[in-house]
């Protein structure tokens, strides 16, 4: 069963600490090579932070078809390894060091590409004779570059939709998922059902920013937000995006009884991935998650039928429906490799041969990274799962920028997120501009 790679950028204490690491001591990285020989023999180390079983099988059975295009590059395959290991393990240097790397949290690639321990791709692109933007979708592309640098290449890539039972929309009297916020907004409230002293017995929608996959960053991505300018100054209080964005989310909390009872019925979900998912147990009747989901469905076989639709978009963006939030797996080259050819090959391998993505999204029942493999007859395509191929593909789709200090900026976002639905920022205005001020001070610190 595959896991959501994607919640390990929940996790604000790895995150900060991988932070350190890349600020600390890393402007300088061991130097490595690209004069090497790719057709000699040679052993690569590629680190990753897949574990699950089926995971790991899926890397086995990528490198076993690897070999056999490039027998003469043998791969040593090390699993669960996080940013801060990676890193730590860079800025040594050193034989032990790895040759190939990859990393759920695409919040780091700024980090990443201005620290220079990841290697510039650009060149080995261009001797290859890739034309990248041909190959990935831009914005998958533009997770995987800062200022210009491309450090890394997607590998992979996850989308955020919508659940929804369809036996508590038949009840409902609702013909289909809601494509606008106030359709989903009357959606919400009549799917919600109380028992007899008062308490939620069902919800329409849970609101809370602390709710499994819920954090505002992909909640947002409805919004089609723009965080900097051309200058790399936050302007989250610029126009109304950000303001209709927490208003929007507001009224849903007050319209299904207020933060208060909601945070109450929230305490009583189970895990995010045991068999009390509230979700899954019928507690909501909507919910954001991403596509690794409907495999879990499928296994755990819940008592309604249900359904998978993109998230609704602000009214005066209509349009824009089909929309979600787009991010995934990077894979890069570590600046000390001294083997930066052949490593190139297993990058390239990995990221950009059709058969070979199309056969690991399979395998891990993720979304594919390229464009080709996007359209590929051989790609699973289940209607649940169809839904976040076209959301994947949509062309406002949106992703989080990159930042010299990777995920910081979106740590303070969640910050004044939680914040402001509980109703502590009475001026929203005021307070975007304070956070705008904040992000641009840690901003600052960061580049000196």
């Amino acid at each position: 069963m595959p896991r959501p790679r994607t919640r390990r950028h929940r996790a604000l204490v790895p995150l900060l600490a991988t932070a350190a690491l890349l600020l600390t001591g890393c402007a300088n990285p061991s130097t490595g090579s690209a004069d090497d020989d790719p057709t000699a023999p040679v052993t690569l180390r590629f680190w990753h932070g897949w574990s699950e079983k089926n995971e790991v099988e899926a890397i086995d059975d990528s490198i076993a078809r690897f070999r056999k295009l490039h027998p003469n590059i043998r791969v040593k395959s090390t699993g669960n390894v996080t940013d801060a290991t990676v890193n730590q393990a860079l800025r040594a240097g050193g034989g032990d060091a790895p040759d190939v790397v990859s990393s759920f949290t695409t919040d780091n690639v700024g980090q990443y590409c201005s620290s220079g321990m990841w290697a510039d791709l650009d060149p080995f692109l261009k001797k290859s004779g890739m034309a990248k933007e041909r190959i990935f979708p831009e914005v998958l592309l533009d997770y995987t570059r800062y200022q210009g640098k491309q450090c890394a290449l997607p590998l992979l890539a996850d989308s955020f939709g919508m659940y929804y039972n369809k036996d508590a929309f038949e009840k409902a009297g609702i013909t289909r998922p809601p494509r606008t916020m106030s359709e989903f907004r009357r959606a919400a409230v009549r799917l919600t059902e109380r028992t007899a002293d008062g308490s939620y017995r069902q919800l329409g929608f849970m609101p809370d920013f602390r709710l499994y996959q819920n954090s505002p960053d992909r909640l947002f991505a409805q919004w089609g937000p723009t965080y900097f300018d051309g200058e790399g100054k936050s302007r989250l209080a610029q126009g109304d995006t950000a303001e209709d964005f927490f208003t929007t989310q507001r009224d849903l909390v007050t319209a299904l009884g207020g933060y208060g009872p909601l945070e109450k019925f929230r305490t009583t979900f189970g895990d995010e991935m045991s068999s009390q998912n509230a979700f899954l147990t019928g507690k909501l009747a909507m919910h954001m998650d991403g596509e690794w989901r409907g495999l879990m469905l499928d296994a755990s076989k819940p008592g309604f039928r249900w359904g998978t639709a993109p998230m609704p978009v602000p009214d005066d963006q209509a349009d824009a429906y089909g929309r979600g939030y787009l991010t995934g797996t990077v894979a890069g080259i570590a600046h000390s490799s001294k083997h930066q050819n052949a490593a190139w090959e297993l990058v390239r391998f990995l990221t950009a041969d059709t058969e070979q993505v199309v056969a690991f999204a399979n395998a891990i029942h993720n979304i594919p990274s390229t464009k080709a493999a996007l359209a590929s007859p051989k790609l699973a395509r289940d209607p649940a799962f169809r839904t976040f191929l076209d959301i994947a593909r949509h062309p406002r789709s949106v992703s989080m920028p990159p930042s010299v200090n990777g995920g910081r900026y979106i740590v303070s976002l969640r910050d004044f997120a939680y914040e402001a639905e509980a109703g502590r920022v009475p001026d929203l205005e005021k307070g975007l501009r304070r956070l705008d001020r904040q992000i641009d001070e840690d901003n600052l610190q960061s580049r000196n």
